[in-house]
Protein backbone atom coordinates (compact mmCIF):
# COMPACT_ATOMS: atom_id res chain seq x y z
CA UNK A 1 0.00 0.00 0.00
CA UNK A 2 1.38 3.53 -0.66
CA UNK A 3 -0.08 4.64 2.13
CA UNK A 4 1.54 2.76 4.40
CA UNK A 5 4.84 2.91 2.99
CA UNK A 6 4.74 7.05 3.02
CA UNK A 7 3.70 6.78 6.65
CA UNK A 8 2.81 10.52 8.24
CA UNK A 9 4.12 13.79 6.39
CA UNK A 10 6.23 15.98 7.74
CA UNK A 11 3.23 18.75 8.98
CA UNK A 12 1.92 15.66 11.15
CA UNK A 13 5.59 15.14 12.67
CA UNK A 14 5.23 19.85 13.46
CA UNK A 15 1.66 19.32 14.29
CA UNK A 16 2.18 16.92 17.03
CA UNK A 17 4.47 19.00 18.62
CA UNK A 18 2.76 21.84 18.41
CA UNK A 19 -0.84 20.28 19.43
CA UNK A 20 1.04 18.49 22.65
CA UNK A 21 2.31 21.80 23.51
CA UNK A 22 -1.09 24.25 22.87
CA UNK A 23 -3.18 21.47 24.79
CA UNK A 24 -0.59 22.25 27.58
CA UNK A 25 -1.71 25.46 28.10
CA UNK A 26 -5.03 24.75 28.29
CA UNK A 27 -5.57 24.55 31.71
CA UNK A 28 -7.80 21.27 32.32
CA UNK A 29 -6.74 20.97 35.57
CA UNK A 30 -9.30 17.95 37.51
CA UNK A 31 -9.55 18.55 41.42
CA UNK A 32 -12.42 16.42 41.96
CA UNK A 33 -15.61 17.05 43.51
CA UNK A 34 -16.41 18.53 39.63
CA UNK A 35 -14.08 20.79 39.71
CA UNK A 36 -12.55 21.03 36.00
CA UNK A 37 -13.30 22.03 32.85
CA UNK A 38 -12.29 20.05 29.79
CA UNK A 39 -14.53 22.56 27.59
CA UNK A 40 -11.53 25.07 26.18
CA UNK A 41 -9.63 21.82 25.14
CA UNK A 42 -12.42 19.59 23.33
CA UNK A 43 -13.42 22.80 21.20
CA UNK A 44 -9.65 22.46 20.25
CA UNK A 45 -9.67 19.29 19.45
CA UNK A 46 -13.30 19.55 17.86
CA UNK A 47 -11.69 22.61 15.70
CA UNK A 48 -9.27 20.48 14.69
CA UNK A 49 -10.98 17.76 13.64
CA UNK A 50 -13.80 19.45 11.39
CA UNK A 51 -10.92 21.26 9.74
CA UNK A 52 -9.49 17.52 8.44
CA UNK A 53 -13.09 17.31 7.42
CA UNK A 54 -14.31 14.51 10.37
CA UNK A 55 -17.28 15.65 12.22
CA UNK A 56 -16.93 16.09 16.06
CA UNK A 57 -19.95 15.68 18.43
CA UNK A 58 -19.17 17.64 21.67
CA UNK A 59 -20.90 15.88 24.25
CA UNK A 60 -22.01 17.12 27.97
CA UNK A 61 -23.65 15.40 31.15
CA UNK A 62 -22.58 18.54 33.24
CA UNK A 63 -21.99 22.21 31.52
CA UNK A 64 -17.92 22.48 31.18
CA UNK A 65 -17.13 19.12 31.33
CA UNK A 66 -17.12 18.16 27.58
CA UNK A 67 -16.55 14.91 25.37
CA UNK A 68 -15.71 14.62 21.87
CA UNK A 69 -16.24 11.91 19.96
CA UNK A 70 -16.10 11.64 15.83
CA UNK A 71 -15.98 8.62 13.63
CA UNK A 72 -13.61 8.01 10.51
CA UNK A 73 -15.62 5.29 7.96
CA UNK A 74 -13.07 2.18 7.29
CA UNK A 75 -12.55 1.03 3.52
CA UNK A 76 -13.88 -2.31 4.55
CA UNK A 77 -17.85 -2.25 6.05
CA UNK A 78 -17.96 -5.69 7.30
CA UNK A 79 -14.90 -4.97 9.58
CA UNK A 80 -15.05 -3.98 13.58
CA UNK A 81 -14.89 -1.10 14.61
CA UNK A 82 -11.61 0.03 16.65
CA UNK A 83 -11.90 2.98 19.33
CA UNK A 84 -9.20 5.20 20.12
CA UNK A 85 -9.37 7.19 23.58
CA UNK A 86 -7.73 9.68 25.46
CA UNK A 87 -8.66 11.77 28.20
CA UNK A 88 -8.42 15.85 28.27
CA UNK A 89 -8.36 16.05 32.02
CA UNK A 90 -4.64 16.30 33.99
CA UNK A 91 -4.17 16.14 37.39
CA UNK A 92 -3.09 19.46 39.84
CA UNK A 93 0.30 20.66 39.84
CA UNK A 94 2.08 23.21 41.78
CA UNK A 95 4.25 25.96 39.90
CA UNK A 96 6.16 26.30 42.62
CA UNK A 97 7.54 23.12 42.46
CA UNK A 98 8.63 22.69 38.80
CA UNK A 99 11.51 23.83 36.57
CA UNK A 100 9.16 25.43 34.72
CA UNK A 101 5.56 26.45 34.98
CA UNK A 102 3.36 23.42 34.28
CA UNK A 103 1.27 25.00 32.26
CA UNK A 104 3.29 26.42 29.80
CA UNK A 105 3.75 23.96 27.25
CA UNK A 106 7.17 25.15 26.67
CA UNK A 107 9.44 23.22 24.45
CA UNK A 108 12.89 23.78 25.48
CA UNK A 109 15.84 21.60 24.09
CA UNK A 110 13.52 19.04 22.18
CA UNK A 111 11.72 18.65 25.07
CA UNK A 112 7.45 19.33 25.64
CA UNK A 113 7.23 20.96 29.48
CA UNK A 114 3.85 20.96 31.29
CA UNK A 115 1.08 18.55 33.09
CA UNK A 116 -0.59 16.43 31.12
CA UNK A 117 2.66 16.00 28.93
CA UNK A 118 2.42 11.81 28.95
CA UNK A 119 -0.50 12.13 30.91
CA UNK A 120 -2.19 11.83 28.25
CA UNK A 121 -2.72 15.46 26.06
CA UNK A 122 0.57 13.86 24.01
CA UNK A 123 -1.56 10.95 22.98
CA UNK A 124 -4.32 12.88 22.13
CA UNK A 125 -1.77 15.08 20.40
CA UNK A 126 -0.05 12.19 18.68
CA UNK A 127 -4.00 10.83 17.16
CA UNK A 128 -5.04 13.98 16.54
CA UNK A 129 -1.53 14.71 14.05
CA UNK A 130 -2.25 11.20 12.14
CA UNK A 131 -5.71 11.66 11.25
CA UNK A 132 -5.02 14.96 10.02
CA UNK A 133 -2.30 13.69 8.03
CA UNK A 134 -4.67 10.95 6.60
CA UNK A 135 -7.00 13.33 5.43
CA UNK A 136 -4.58 15.53 3.86
CA UNK A 137 -3.79 12.37 1.26
CA UNK A 138 -6.95 11.01 1.39
CA UNK A 139 -6.00 7.67 3.45
CA UNK A 140 -8.70 5.51 4.99
CA UNK A 141 -8.11 2.73 7.51
CA UNK A 142 -9.33 -0.83 6.99
CA UNK A 143 -11.96 -1.08 10.17
CA UNK A 144 -13.84 2.40 11.05
CA UNK A 145 -12.23 4.52 14.13
CA UNK A 146 -14.00 6.23 16.63
CA UNK A 147 -12.12 8.74 17.99
CA UNK A 148 -13.00 9.51 21.91
CA UNK A 149 -11.59 13.03 23.78
CA UNK A 150 -13.32 12.35 27.19
CA UNK A 151 -13.87 13.98 30.20
CA UNK A 152 -13.03 13.50 34.08
CA UNK A 153 -11.02 10.47 33.53
CA UNK A 154 -8.40 11.38 36.35
CA UNK A 155 -11.83 11.80 39.22
CA UNK A 156 -14.90 9.36 38.61
CA UNK A 157 -15.18 9.46 34.82
CA UNK A 158 -18.87 10.47 35.74
CA UNK A 159 -18.61 13.01 33.23
CA UNK A 160 -16.76 11.30 30.79
CA UNK A 161 -16.34 7.87 29.56
CA UNK A 162 -18.92 6.77 31.93
CA UNK A 163 -21.59 9.31 30.82
CA UNK A 164 -20.49 7.80 27.19
CA UNK A 165 -20.82 4.32 27.63
CA UNK A 166 -24.11 4.85 29.98
CA UNK A 167 -26.04 7.45 27.48
CA UNK A 168 -24.47 7.49 23.83
CA UNK A 169 -23.74 3.76 23.63
CA UNK A 170 -24.99 4.07 19.78
CA UNK A 171 -21.69 6.24 18.93
CA UNK A 172 -19.56 3.06 19.70
CA UNK A 173 -21.74 0.65 17.19
CA UNK A 174 -19.25 -2.35 15.86
CA UNK A 175 -16.52 -1.00 18.52
CA UNK A 176 -14.57 -4.51 19.81
CA UNK A 177 -11.53 -2.96 20.61
CA UNK A 178 -9.99 -0.05 22.08
CA UNK A 179 -6.52 1.00 22.69
CA UNK A 180 -5.41 4.23 24.91
CA UNK A 181 -3.19 5.23 27.37
CA UNK A 182 0.35 3.52 29.12
CA UNK A 183 1.56 1.57 26.85
CA UNK A 184 3.96 0.77 24.37
CA UNK A 185 6.22 3.27 26.00
CA UNK A 186 10.28 1.89 26.13
CA UNK A 187 11.42 0.48 29.35
CA UNK A 188 15.41 0.14 29.97
CA UNK A 189 15.78 -2.03 32.54
CA UNK A 190 19.44 -2.43 31.73
CA UNK A 191 22.40 -0.60 29.26
CA UNK A 192 21.46 -2.57 25.73
CA UNK A 193 17.98 -4.11 26.60
CA UNK A 194 14.73 -2.09 25.31
CA UNK A 195 11.53 -3.26 26.54
CA UNK A 196 8.28 -2.17 25.20
CA UNK A 197 5.01 -3.16 27.90
CA UNK A 198 2.07 -3.01 26.30
CA UNK A 199 -1.01 -3.29 28.51
CA UNK A 200 -3.37 -6.16 28.41
CA UNK A 201 -4.88 -5.72 31.67
CA UNK A 202 -5.69 -2.75 34.76
CA UNK A 203 -6.40 -3.66 38.59
CA UNK A 204 -9.81 -2.94 39.50
CA UNK A 205 -10.54 0.36 41.84
CA UNK A 206 -11.69 -0.65 45.02
CA UNK A 207 -11.44 3.34 47.07
CA UNK A 208 -12.74 2.50 49.80
CA UNK A 209 -15.01 4.95 52.80
CA UNK A 210 -13.68 3.38 56.44
CA UNK A 211 -16.32 4.50 59.06
CA UNK A 212 -15.93 3.49 63.19
CA UNK A 213 -18.22 4.57 65.23
CA UNK A 214 -17.45 4.69 69.26
CA UNK A 215 -18.54 6.60 72.61
CA UNK A 216 -18.02 10.54 72.65
CA UNK A 217 -16.65 11.88 75.65
CA UNK A 218 -14.21 14.08 77.51
CA UNK A 219 -10.34 13.86 76.64
CA UNK A 220 -9.10 13.34 79.88
CA UNK A 221 -11.41 10.31 80.88
CA UNK A 222 -10.56 6.97 79.98
CA UNK A 223 -12.68 5.30 76.97
CA UNK A 224 -12.79 2.19 75.66
CA UNK A 225 -15.04 2.59 72.89
CA UNK A 226 -12.69 5.61 71.42
CA UNK A 227 -13.68 5.54 67.41
CA UNK A 228 -9.99 7.29 66.65
CA UNK A 229 -8.26 4.10 68.46
CA UNK A 230 -10.37 1.61 66.64
CA UNK A 231 -10.47 3.38 63.21
CA UNK A 232 -6.18 3.43 63.99
CA UNK A 233 -5.77 -0.04 64.61
CA UNK A 234 -7.94 -1.14 61.49
CA UNK A 235 -5.79 1.20 59.16
CA UNK A 236 -2.89 -0.05 60.38
CA UNK A 237 -4.10 -3.68 60.20
CA UNK A 238 -4.88 -2.43 56.11
CA UNK A 239 -1.42 -0.80 55.97
CA UNK A 240 0.34 -3.30 56.83
CA UNK A 241 -1.08 -6.49 55.57
CA UNK A 242 0.61 -8.43 52.78
CA UNK A 243 -1.33 -9.92 50.16
CA UNK A 244 -1.32 -13.47 48.69
CA UNK A 245 0.43 -13.53 45.10
CA UNK A 246 -2.33 -13.97 42.55
CA UNK A 247 -0.63 -14.19 38.94
CA UNK A 248 -3.72 -13.67 36.14
CA UNK A 249 -2.63 -14.76 32.52
CA UNK A 250 -0.98 -11.32 31.76
CA UNK A 251 1.14 -11.14 34.89
CA UNK A 252 2.20 -15.03 34.17
CA UNK A 253 3.04 -14.16 30.38
CA UNK A 254 4.93 -11.00 31.08
CA UNK A 255 6.64 -13.21 33.68
CA UNK A 256 7.98 -15.82 31.02
CA UNK A 257 9.05 -13.18 28.38
CA UNK A 258 11.24 -11.58 31.01
CA UNK A 259 12.41 -14.46 32.04
CA UNK A 260 13.54 -15.83 28.94
CA UNK A 261 15.33 -12.73 28.46
CA UNK A 262 17.27 -12.63 31.15
CA UNK A 263 18.32 -16.04 30.61
CA UNK A 264 16.38 -17.65 33.68
CA UNK A 265 15.43 -21.41 33.42
CA UNK A 266 12.00 -21.12 35.26
CA UNK A 267 8.53 -22.66 34.93
CA UNK A 268 6.42 -19.37 35.31
CA UNK A 269 3.36 -21.85 35.80
CA UNK A 270 5.00 -23.94 38.16
CA UNK A 271 2.02 -23.92 41.32
CA UNK A 272 4.29 -23.15 43.90
CA UNK A 273 6.60 -20.56 41.91
CA UNK A 274 8.12 -17.99 44.17
CA UNK A 275 7.67 -14.92 42.59
CA UNK A 276 9.25 -12.98 45.02
CA UNK A 277 12.39 -14.80 44.33
CA UNK A 278 12.00 -14.06 40.04
CA UNK A 279 11.19 -10.21 40.82
CA UNK A 280 14.64 -10.48 42.33
CA UNK A 281 16.50 -11.70 39.28
CA UNK A 282 14.36 -9.50 37.29
CA UNK A 283 16.36 -6.53 39.05
CA UNK A 284 14.82 -3.23 37.56
CA UNK A 285 12.51 -5.00 34.58
CA UNK A 286 10.85 -6.56 38.06
CA UNK A 287 8.79 -3.38 38.34
CA UNK A 288 6.64 -4.09 35.41
CA UNK A 289 5.22 -6.53 37.23
CA UNK A 290 5.43 -6.23 40.44
CA UNK A 291 2.57 -4.03 41.76
CA UNK A 292 0.58 -6.13 40.07
CA UNK A 293 1.25 -9.98 41.20
CA UNK A 294 -0.99 -8.97 44.12
CA UNK A 295 -4.12 -6.92 45.40
CA UNK A 296 -3.44 -4.09 47.29
CA UNK A 297 -4.76 -1.34 49.53
CA UNK A 298 -3.30 1.92 50.91
CA UNK A 299 -4.56 4.14 53.45
CA UNK A 300 -4.86 7.77 52.61
CA UNK A 301 -6.82 9.75 53.67
CA UNK A 302 -8.18 10.20 57.52
CA UNK A 303 -10.41 12.53 59.01
CA UNK A 304 -11.67 12.23 63.04
CA UNK A 305 -12.39 15.03 65.79
CA UNK A 306 -12.65 19.10 66.01
CA UNK A 307 -11.01 19.75 69.43
CA UNK A 308 -7.82 18.64 70.89
CA UNK A 309 -9.69 17.52 74.12
CA UNK A 310 -12.74 15.86 72.78
CA UNK A 311 -12.72 12.35 71.82
CA UNK A 312 -15.38 11.93 68.76
CA UNK A 313 -17.80 9.73 68.19
CA UNK A 314 -16.98 8.57 64.71
CA UNK A 315 -13.70 8.93 62.70
CA UNK A 316 -13.51 8.32 58.83
CA UNK A 317 -10.68 6.92 56.77
CA UNK A 318 -10.19 6.42 52.85
CA UNK A 319 -8.35 3.73 51.59
CA UNK A 320 -6.90 3.20 47.96
CA UNK A 321 -7.78 -0.42 47.34
CA UNK A 322 -6.96 -2.30 43.36
CA UNK A 323 -8.11 -5.90 42.68
CA UNK A 324 -6.80 -7.94 40.18
CA UNK A 325 -8.95 -9.88 37.93
CA UNK A 326 -10.36 -12.94 39.40
CA UNK A 327 -9.70 -11.80 42.93
CA UNK A 328 -12.26 -9.30 43.99
CA UNK A 329 -14.12 -12.06 46.17
CA UNK A 330 -10.90 -12.16 48.19
CA UNK A 331 -10.51 -8.89 48.36
CA UNK A 332 -13.70 -8.02 49.70
CA UNK A 333 -13.75 -10.80 52.38
CA UNK A 334 -9.93 -9.62 53.68
CA UNK A 335 -10.82 -5.95 54.02
CA UNK A 336 -13.97 -7.72 56.24
CA UNK A 337 -11.17 -9.65 58.74
CA UNK A 338 -8.55 -6.52 58.58
CA UNK A 339 -11.19 -3.69 59.39
CA UNK A 340 -12.64 -5.94 62.34
CA UNK A 341 -16.10 -5.38 64.13
CA UNK A 342 -15.76 -2.27 65.04
CA UNK A 343 -15.44 -0.42 61.90
CA UNK A 344 -17.72 -0.26 58.91
CA UNK A 345 -16.49 -0.02 55.20
CA UNK A 346 -17.86 1.18 51.89
CA UNK A 347 -16.89 1.17 48.23
CA UNK A 348 -16.51 5.14 47.80
CA UNK A 349 -15.92 4.41 44.01
CA UNK A 350 -15.30 1.10 42.19
CA UNK A 351 -14.54 -0.07 38.74
CA UNK A 352 -13.94 -3.75 37.64
CA UNK A 353 -10.71 -5.27 36.78
CA UNK A 354 -9.58 -6.26 33.02
CA UNK A 355 -7.60 -8.26 31.12
CA UNK A 356 -7.22 -8.76 27.27
CA UNK A 357 -6.37 -11.72 25.43
CA UNK A 358 -2.36 -11.43 24.81
CA UNK A 359 -2.63 -14.33 22.23
CA UNK A 360 -5.09 -12.22 19.89
CA UNK A 361 -4.26 -11.31 16.58
CA UNK A 362 -4.77 -7.62 17.19
CA UNK A 363 -1.96 -7.79 20.34
CA UNK A 364 -0.05 -9.75 17.08
CA UNK A 365 -0.26 -6.93 15.40
CA UNK A 366 0.65 -3.81 18.11
CA UNK A 367 4.01 -5.64 18.72
CA UNK A 368 4.51 -5.60 14.82
CA UNK A 369 3.65 -2.04 14.77
CA UNK A 370 6.73 -1.37 17.69
CA UNK A 371 8.86 -3.48 16.36
CA UNK A 372 8.83 -2.03 12.74
CA UNK A 373 9.97 1.16 14.32
CA UNK A 374 12.51 -0.06 16.94
CA UNK A 375 13.71 -4.02 15.96
CA UNK A 376 15.92 -4.11 18.27
CA UNK A 377 13.24 -3.55 21.17
CA UNK A 378 11.29 -6.42 22.86
CA UNK A 379 7.58 -6.36 23.49
CA UNK A 380 5.81 -7.68 26.28
CA UNK A 381 2.39 -7.76 27.40
CA UNK A 382 2.09 -6.24 31.24
CA UNK A 383 -0.74 -5.56 34.12
CA UNK A 384 -1.27 -2.01 34.69
CA UNK A 385 -1.45 -1.03 38.25
CA UNK A 386 -4.23 1.61 38.37
CA UNK A 387 -6.93 2.41 35.41
CA UNK A 388 -8.04 4.03 32.80
CA UNK A 389 -11.10 4.81 30.51
CA UNK A 390 -10.98 1.02 29.26
CA UNK A 391 -13.52 0.17 32.55
CA UNK A 392 -16.36 2.43 31.55
CA UNK A 393 -15.91 1.24 27.84
CA UNK A 394 -15.61 -2.33 28.70
CA UNK A 395 -19.50 -1.77 29.40
CA UNK A 396 -19.90 -2.00 25.59
CA UNK A 397 -18.19 -5.21 25.30
CA UNK A 398 -15.13 -2.88 23.76
CA UNK A 399 -11.67 -4.86 24.94
CA UNK A 400 -8.99 -2.51 25.87
CA UNK A 401 -5.42 -2.63 25.20
CA UNK A 402 -2.81 0.23 26.82
CA UNK A 403 -1.31 1.31 23.63
CA UNK A 404 0.26 4.91 23.54
CA UNK A 405 3.63 4.24 21.80
CA UNK A 406 7.20 6.19 22.89
CA UNK A 407 10.27 5.87 22.26
CA UNK A 408 12.12 7.63 25.39
CA UNK A 409 15.79 7.82 26.57
CA UNK A 410 17.06 5.92 29.16
CA UNK A 411 17.59 8.68 31.80
CA UNK A 412 13.94 9.48 31.14
CA UNK A 413 12.05 7.72 34.28
CA UNK A 414 8.22 7.85 32.37
CA UNK A 415 7.43 6.03 35.31
CA UNK A 416 7.96 8.81 37.88
CA UNK A 417 6.65 11.37 35.03
CA UNK A 418 2.91 10.29 35.82
CA UNK A 419 1.19 13.17 38.06
CA UNK A 420 5.15 13.81 38.96
CA UNK A 421 7.00 17.40 38.85
CA UNK A 422 8.55 18.29 35.59
CA UNK A 423 6.02 16.42 33.22
CA UNK A 424 7.81 16.64 29.81
CA UNK A 425 8.34 14.38 27.02
CA UNK A 426 11.22 14.10 24.22
CA UNK A 427 9.61 15.59 20.56
CA UNK A 428 11.75 12.22 19.10
CA UNK A 429 8.96 10.42 20.77
CA UNK A 430 6.27 11.97 19.85
CA UNK A 431 7.44 11.78 16.17
CA UNK A 432 8.21 8.04 16.99
CA UNK A 433 4.55 7.80 18.25
CA UNK A 434 2.71 9.44 15.23
CA UNK A 435 4.69 6.90 13.28
CA UNK A 436 3.76 3.84 15.12
CA UNK A 437 0.12 5.03 15.82
CA UNK A 438 -0.29 5.94 12.13
CA UNK A 439 1.20 2.39 10.95
CA UNK A 440 -0.96 0.62 12.87
CA UNK A 441 -4.01 1.92 12.67
CA UNK A 442 -3.80 2.07 9.04
CA UNK A 443 -3.10 -1.71 9.38
CA UNK A 444 -5.18 -3.01 12.14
Amino acid sequence: MAEEIRGPDATALDEVVTFTSELIRIDTTNRGGGDCRERPAAEYVAERLADAGIEPTLLERTPGRTNVVARIPGTDPSAEALLVHGHLDVVPADPAEWTVHPFSGEVRDGVVWGRGAVDMKNMDAMVLAVVRSWARHGVRPRRDIVLAYTADEEASAEDGSGFLADRHAALFEGCTEGISESGAFSFHPQPGMTLYPIAAGERGTAWLKLTAHGRAGHGSKVNTENAVTRLATAVARIGNHTWPVRLTTTVRAALTELAALYGIDIDTGARHLDVDVLLDKLGPAAALVAPTVRNSANPTMLEAGYKVNVIPGQAVAYVDGRMLPGAEEEFAATMDQLTGPDVEWEFHHREVPLEAPVDSPTFAKLRAAVERFDPAGHVLPFTMSGGTDAKQFSRLGITGYGFSPLRLPPDLDYGALFHGVDERVPVDALHFGVRVLDHYLKTA
